[in-house]
């Protein structure tokens, strides 16, 4: 069976773009930070889902949890700060390496510290500009 994640998902990102125009001209919304303090506010919520044993509960907050990460991925690109394609390109190519092609090129810490120091490299390159 195909798996509908990826459909599920771009359906939920289209229904943020129409949040975050909602949110920039209403008052509940401060900045980019509303959204993580909400994500914050949300792992307790699973964590007590979890403790309780409640699957149906749990998966209604992990889908919480996931609309408060989509809705500020959202506002953090309509800021300029990052673009939404970039910060998947960025996940999978940092857990493909330290999980699918890790093989001999050292344990998940050596990969970690190496991808550090190639996020640090590039940084400093993009001030210099």
């Amino acid at each position: 069976m195909e798996s509908k994640i990826g459909f599920y998902l771009e359906q939920l990102q289209k229904i943020s773009e129409v949040k975050a125009q909602r949110d920039i001209q209403g008052t509940w919304y401060k900045n980019n930070l509303t959204y993580l303090d909400a994500f914050v506010d949300e792992i307790e919520e699973v964590k007590f889902e979890i403790k309780a044993e409640r699957n149906c509960f749990l998966e209604d907050e992990l889908g919480d949890l996931l609309w408060n990460y989509v809705c500020l991925l959202e506002h953090l690109e309509l800021e300029g700060k990052v673009t939404k394609e970039k910060v998947f390109i960025r996940a999978l190519k940092k857990y493909s390496e330290r999980v699918t092609k890790r093989n001999s090129q050292g344990s998940w810490d050596d990969i970690k510290e190496r991808q550090k120091t190639e996020l640090l490299d590039e940084y400093h390159k993009s001030i210099k500009k």
